[in-house]
């Protein structure tokens, strides 16, 4: 296992997002397996729902090779951000958090 952490931010729809990435989270030698873990978390709003997470952090696991294809850990997020965020459930909890309250 590696510690070595790679952090981004950036800002999508208005929130800004944290992502953590630690590329060889799992690595094991002797069968050329691993495996990459991703920690995605809305910063501002703090814990502001996503269209993966209600409580606005997601932990992830995923083959690095996989992130890689994307280019860096923010493209694959940002993609997997602008797929989900197409969905009816989405949009329905996205008009609502747009949606200005008096109370």
């Amino acid at each position: 296992m590696n510690n070595h952490t790679e952090t981004y931010q950036f800002l999508w729809d208005n929130i800004t997002i944290e992502v953590r990435w630690k590329p060889d989270w799992l690595y094991l030698e002797d069968s050329d397996f691993s495996m990459s873990h991703l920690e995605i978390e809305s910063i501002y709003p703090e814990r502001e729902p996503l269209p993966m997470t209600e409580t606005g952090y997601r932990s992830h696991f995923t083959d690095p090779k996989e992130i890689k294809e994307y280019g860096d850990p923010v493209a694959f997020v940002e993609a997997w951000l602008d797929e989900l965020s197409q969905t009816p459930k989405w949009q329905t909890t996205n008009a609502k958090r747009k949606q200005l309250s008096l109370f």
